[in-house]
């Protein structure tokens, strides 16, 4: 990745989930063709891992990362697989230092005013706000810009098409992730058209 920071990738970040590695290189063109470079694989599936690793050594255009990432060993599974970026829901000292020590950008989740700032303390701006809707949405990052300017983050949690404009438009809001481009059904009948189509529509938020 030229650009160590995940906020400035792409203005939505798809978090995916993918069920059966097959789909892995398709689906990951598909985003790519739509214009979102940066996709999140999270680890909630036994088939995550492979699905990085597919990404990783079949689509060159795609910066594949994986999300929920909860412990040191999740790291390092992560990194070996070929995840370029680390995502994770919450974060401990632990896991923080594993990310720090991975060589690779990562985004600790905050929900808390206390853990934004706690983050910073340990010279970490950029997170992910998870899970975003239901810890406050666009209010509550708005209300953080002030006292907390040099935080940058990647609100992820409830995020739709119609909702991520508001977030975009935040001075402290780098993208957002999100998994409206992916509907259930378009994966399960592999409409990798479709999802293309949905991808580009989120690649031209502003």
């Amino acid at each position: 990745m030229t650009d160590s920071s995940v906020l400035d990738l792409a203005p939505v970040v798809p978090v995916v989930v993918v069920e059966d590695v097959a789909d892995a290189v398709p689906l990951a063109r598909a985003l790519v063709a739509g214009g979102l470079r940066a996709i999140e694989v999270t680890l909630r599936t036994p088939a995550a891992l492979d699905a990085i690793r597919a990404v990783a050594d079949e689509v060159p255009d795609a910066v594949v990362g994986a999300g929920t990432v909860i412990s040191p060993q999740n790291v390092a599974d992560s990194v070996a697989a070929g995840a370029r970026f680390l995502v994770s829901p919450g974060w401990t000292d632990t896991l923080l230092d594993a990310m720090k020590k991975s060589g690779v950008p990562f985004l600790p989740g905050v929900s808390t005013t206390s853990e934004v700032v706690a983050l910073l303390e340990r010279g970490v701006s950029e997170m992910k706000f998870f899970p975003a809707e239901a810890a406050g949405g666009v209010p509550y990052l708005k209300s953080l810009a002030g006292p907390l300017p040099q935080a940058r983050f990647c609100p992820t949690g409830g995020v739709s098409l119609s909702s991520a404009p508001s977030y975009l438009a935040l001075k402290n809001v780098g993208c957002v992730g999100g998994s409206w481009m992916l509907p259930v059904d378009a994966v399960a009948a592999k409409d990798w058209a479709r999802i293309e189509t949905l991808a580009r529509e989120a690649a031209g938020l502003k």
